[in-house]
């Protein structure tokens, strides 16, 4: 699976998707997605990386805790593992809820 792959299944949960982080003056209303490959974990053989692997946060914010939401990116990743974590950001009043995949 590819970035783009991952950004079509994104795509198909209905909310607005974007890598990183939207324009500061561009951001859609809550819910949204952000993703990123915050780093890599490949896999090596005989010294050398054999298969390229990144390790992708997809990351829900909601402005209230929105199971709906949550069940549409769930729903999206089914065809993946992923570990699920959330937190509630003071600063900017949201939830972040936390999906970590390798791709």
């Amino acid at each position: 699976m590819t970035l783009e792959n991952l950004y079509q299944l994104l795509k198909s949960t209905g909310l607005p998707v974007v890598y990183r982080a939207w324009p500061i003056d561009g951001a859609p209303e809550l819910p949204y997605i952000c993703y990123l490959a915050a780093y890599s974990n490949n896999f090596s053989a005989d010294g050398v990386v054999y298969q390229p692997i990144d390790h992708v946060q997809i990351e829900l914010y909601t402005k209230d805790k929105n199971p709906e939401a949550e069940g549409r990116v769930e729903s999206a990743l089914s065809s993946l593992f992923w570990d699920k974590s959330e937190t509630y950001i003071d600063t900017e009043k949201c939830y972040q809820i936390l999906y970590e995949v390798e791709v």
